[in-house]
């Protein structure tokens, strides 16, 4: 992913790359200090992705941001939360209020594998292109949302069960609440959730997840027979 930074503070450049330096797959591009910088970089560059500030001299980020006709992802990193509001009408992915955590900020990494609001109010989200960034101890794994195949609590950990891999992290199943509703798993017992689209078969109380065979708690059999109908 090709990003630049527009801000005029030295401070915030350091610290969005040094995130982005934990994270595979980010190409840092150019350091702009203000908007007339980005302006003139992004007529003849694109980009996947723009950190930007919104305070600026010369101009504000926000009307920098609508001069571009096709605008790259945007995630807002300001001091000011009063323009939060305008943020969201101007369909950026998340609104970062300085100082943030590393974790705060993968958090909105991750919102950028996502489509936006106005992109899945009219089409289906394309899953897979989409990826997202796991914290594997003090790793970070970047995933494609089509290759998971099903979740597994296991006490304080989560198993997340790929066409390829198992990746174990700890957390709960709820630590997966932003990703489940894009890949339309379905609770088919207390201890899994199951990706719809990979179920291969349903008999009796199992499911039939490629070579894997996974139990359906009694609880919840009626979200089976819902899937059934």
């Amino acid at each position: 992913m090709k990003y630049i930074i527009v801000d005029d503070e030295s401070i915030a450049h350091d610290i969005i790359k040094r995130y982005c330096s934990l994270l595979p797959d980010m190409e840092f591009m150019q350091d702009c200090y203000d908007a007339i910088d980005a302006i003139q970089y992004l007529k003849v560059n694109p980009v996947d992705l723009i950190f930007l500030d919104l305070n600026m001299p010369k101009l504000h980020g926000f009307d920098f941001l609508k001069t571009l006709s096709h605008p790259p992802k945007v995630i807002v990193t300001t001091a000011y939360k009063e323009f939060a509001l305008e943020g969201y009408e101007l369909n950026v992915v998340d609104y970062l209020l300085k100082p943030f955590s590393f974790e705060r900020f993968l958090k909105a990494m991750n919102k950028t594998s996502l489509s936006s609001p106005r992109e899945q109010a009219t089409a289906q989200v394309n899953e897979e292109k989409e990826k997202i960034f796991l914290r594997v101890n003090n790793r970070y794994a970047h995933i494609r949302l089509d290759d998971i195949l099903f979740v597994e609590a296991a006490g304080n950990y989560i198993k997340i069960v790929l066409t390829d891999q198992i990746i174990t992290m700890r957390g709960k199943l709820s630590s997966l609440v932003d990703i489940i509703p894009q890949l339309q798993c379905i609770q088919v017992h207390r201890s899994f959730m199951v990706v719809e689209k990979h179920i291969k078969m349903i008999e009796g109380n199992q499911i039939f997840v490629n070579e894997y065979t996974i139990p359906i708690g009694k609880y919840y059999k009626a979200q089976i027979d819902r899937l059934l109908k």
